[in-house]
């Protein structure tokens, strides 16, 4: 990338923030329920799934933090330039239809907790925040805004949750031995969900164009990095202490977990009223940031698309087309009250055969030249694409359970 390029960007204050914003938007409610049940069904003993969909969610943000320090152009241009506009295209609509699948999912638990809390009409709570959500995107200084709340919602859900795992009192014993890695019988399905919550490309793809809001250049990149670890860590550390709250107190109950709410309300009888406020605030803090970030990354890689994510964020064009997966997403919601089925199939089928394609792409970004020093080397090549080579596992076992 040239000075000049370097020199255009506008920096944001502050030293850190993309990643936070990523960890933000990937741990959303169907995080929380599958944590939840994890922790419900099979106690301690898949607290080694986190760490591991950790360590691949970093490898992929570092990836694309390399990949937005050295371009001067938007995710999908970049993806264009060096792989033609067909590549380019494909990964945009994808990334879109990723995202916008799962959207109504946050609109309606945002009700949810909403509904926990306060009682009321959960269809009326998901319309009402879709609508505030639609509200602060379009505020002036919309990056500088997101990234300023994200920070304070991620750490506000890590105390939430945290304070939660620590007076169920969990054992500790079992927690260290279930670093482990091991499979029960009949958790494979939990395992896979899990890793997936996590282990978002998408989420890490769009950090390509969250380094470039943020200003940072490539003399950045070691507090890039320091940004990237610290989220990517946040990240999976809410996953786990979930399911190690849920260990504690569901799974010597017998308890089952089907929604994230369901999480709130069976934590009462042993923890409290408190707790099941304390943690019904975390489920709604996950599902609106969730609601706002995924939006802005379908909104954003559709522009991509369609050629016109010049602006990035502070883009018309391209918050008209967030808008339009916010107001779709609340729709769905207000509507049915719920996911329609077919949607959740969907939103599978187009998740499990489409990411793989990303993580390709990703890494073969990261390794060209244009990256310059910021280059990856072997090492990181080799877990790189043993990431990728896990998501097309889970795209065959998708394609083997729907075809038999």
């Amino acid at each position: 990338m040239t000075q000049t390029a370097s020199s255009t960007r506008r920096r944001t204050s502050g030293r850190l923030g993309p990643a936070f914003v990523t960890a933000a938007l990937v741990f959303g409610p169907g995080s929380i329920t599958t944590a939840s049940s994890m922790g419900a069904e099979f106690a301690y003993q898949l607290v080694w799934v986190p760490v591991v969909a950790t360590v691949l969610m970093l490898c992929f943000v570092n990836l694309s933090v390399r990949i937005g320090l050295s371009t001067d152009r938007g995710p999908i241009a970049t993806v264009s330039h060096l792989m033609g506009r067909a590549v380019g295209v494909l990964v945009g609509v994808g990334a879109f239809l990723v995202t916008a699948s799962f959207q109504a999912g946050n609109s309606v638990a945002t009700g949810a907790a909403s509904d926990v809390l306060f009682g009321g009409d959960t269809a009326l709570f998901a319309a009402l925040f879709t609508a505030l959500a639609i509200g602060f995107l379009w505020l002036p200084l919309f990056y500088r805004n997101l990234e300023r709340t994200m920070i304070g919602i991620i750490l506000a859900m890590l105390v939430i949750f945290v304070v939660t795992a620590a007076v169920a009192r969990p054992d500790l014993g079992s927690f260290v031995s279930g670093l482990l890695p091991s499979i029960p019988t009949g958790s494979t399905a939990l395992v896979v969900g899990a890793v997936a919550t996590t282990f978002s490309v998408v989420g890490a793809f769009y950090q390509i164009q969250l380094v470039r809001e943020k200003g940072w250049t490539e003399a950045d990149f070691k507090t890039a990095r320091r940004d990237a670890a610290l989220g990517s860590v946040i990240l999976g550390s809410l996953s786990a202490v979930i399911m190690v709250a849920a260990a504690a107190v569901l799974n010597p109950a017998g308890a089952s977990v089907a929604s994230p709410a369901d999480m709130a309300v069976i934590l009462e009888p042993t923890l409290g009223r408190w707790a099941t406020v304390l943690f019904a605030l975390g489920l709604w803090a996950a599902a609106f940031s969730s609601l706002l970030g995924n939006s802005t990354i379908g909104g954003s890689m559709l522009a991509g698309a369609f050629g016109v994510e010049q602006g990035g964020l502070s883009s018309t064009k391209v918050k008209g087309l967030i808008t339009l997966v916010m107001v779709l997403g609340g729709v769905v919601a207000v509507t049915f009250g719920g996911i329609p089925v077919q949607l959740i199939i969907t939103a599978q089928a187009v998740t499990i055969l489409l990411v793989p394609l990303i993580g390709a792409v990703l890494v073969a970004l990261a390794r060209h030249t244009d990256r310059g020093a910021l280059r990856i080397g072997g090492p990181q090549l080799v877990l790189a694409v043993v990431g990728v080579l896990f998501l097309l596992v889970l795209a065959v076992s998708y394609v083997i359970r729907l075809t038999s």
